[in-house]
């Protein structure tokens, strides 16, 4: 490849603007939720697993504590989440979701799932784009 050290030629800045993208799209759909695209990304996680340690949260989103703790703050003044101290740990904090995080989810997923259909990502692009991101995550994490 000619002129490899250009900007448009950069994998990285293509990642980098895709995700800006992402985020975009993102804040438009969870603005009406009081909803930032981080937090967002909470909620899956504790959709698909609740009650889990503050410290198993951020290993799962790769988010440390530093930007996680205040998050966990914010979503639960806005009564999305609560924290639990665990009673035989007291360095463990336990994160539950709240009643209002159920009975949203219907509606957030539905608004998401619309706003991404409008992006025209086939199916089958999606899951090559996923396994490919993956892999390439891999990579880069486990350089030989």
């Amino acid at each position: 490849m000619k002129d490899f050290f250009t900007l448009k030629n950069q994998l990285c800045f293509a990642i980098y603007e895709t995700a800006s993208e992402f985020t975009k799209l993102y804040t438009t759909v969870l603005q009406p939720f009081g909803l930032t695209y981080p937090q967002y990304l909470v909620l899956l996680a504790l959709w698909e697993k609740d009650g889990v340690t503050v410290k198993e949260l951020g290993e799962r989103l790769n988010l440390g504590t530093g930007t996680l703790t205040p998050m966990i703050a914010r979503m639960e003044g806005n009564g999305w989440l609560h924290k639990e101290r665990s009673s035989e740990d007291e360095r463990k904090v336990f994160i539950f979701l709240e009643e209002k995080a159920y009975e949203q989810k219907p509606s957030i997923i539905q608004q998401v799932g619309e706003r991404i259909e409008t992006c025209k990502i086939e199916l089958n692009e999606y899951e090559q784009l996923m396994e490919q991101l993956h892999r390439l995550r891999d990579k880069l994490g486990k350089p030989d």
